[in-house]
């Protein structure tokens, strides 16, 4: 009878070390949602660490990641508040989720250049960069961004009024980040009556000797108005186009005299 009752608690016991054996196995992994550091971004021709991006350039983002769990997505989001786009530009609203082989891993490094459109407002946009993993742990971490033309200029100063058989002066300070390709002049004027003696003026010229490749530089011209030229009012389109092909316009007025 003894005996018995032995082998009943042995059986007992080895059924309930089972139990807590299997209880143990089927808790759920407690695991820390990942940790995003060293998140950089800004301009990404020189893979810089300044907040700064160029309309018609790219935008150079990284970090590093350590998640305990495998990574199942990293989302980016890039937006503005109330920036007002002008005239011939559009908002943007950048989202993207990142699927890539290279991200699905624990503690992947995450490393994208996103293309900034040349015609969308200048001014700060709001960057949000997500990362999840595959127990459904995220974090999320932010930041500002400040997308500015890649191409700037001072005021211009010219001639308000130039006598005719004389020279104008123009005059501008010009900061573009991957460097001038040309400056383009264009001045012509609508409806003025042609005298006799004089003969309808149309100027256009592209400089680009002293201004080509610079990044900063002052353009200064004279321009030579012609004797026969029509008296009045003429409208002057300055343009300047970088190496990426971005543009920036100045359009001013100035008056021809006798």
């Amino acid at each position: 009878m003894k005996s018995n009752f032995k082998l009943l608690s042995f059986f007992v016991l080895a059924a309930v070390t089972l139990s807590s054996c299997s209880s143990d196995d089927d808790s759920p992994l407690i695991e820390e949602a990942p940790i995003i550091t060293n998140f950089e971004y800004g301009e990404g021709s020189s893979h810089g660490d300044e907040q700064v991006g160029y309309k018609g350039s790219d935008i150079h983002l990284e970090a590093e990641i350590v998640a305990e769990a495998t990574v199942s997505s990293i989302a980016l989001d890039i937006h503005a508040h109330d920036l007002e786009p002008g005239e011939d530009e559009v908002a943007w609203d950048f989202k993207q989720i990142y699927t890539d082989a290279d991200y699905l891993v624990k503690n992947p490094v995450f490393h994208e250049h996103v293309d900034v459109p040349a015609n969308i407002p200048s001014g700060e946009y709001h960057i949000t960069l997500t990362v999840t993993d595959s127990n459904g742990n995220s974090t999320e971490i932010e930041g500002h961004i400040h997308i500015m033309d890649a191409v700037t200029t001072s005021a211009l100063s010219i001639d308000e009024s130039v006598v005719r058989g004389t020279d104008l002066h123009t005059e501008l300070f010009i900061e573009a980040v991957h460097g001038v390709h040309n400056v383009t002049v264009d001045i012509h004027a609508h409806g003025l009556t042609v005298g006799e003696g004089e003969q309808e003026w149309h100027f256009e010229q592209v400089y680009e000797e002293g201004y080509h490749g610079e990044t900063s530089v002052e353009f200064h011209e004279h321009i030579d108005v012609p004797v026969t030229a029509p008296v009045g009012e003429y409208h002057m389109v300055i343009t300047i186009e970088d190496e990426e092909g971005n543009t920036s316009k100045i359009d001013t007025h100035f008056n021809v005299t006798l």
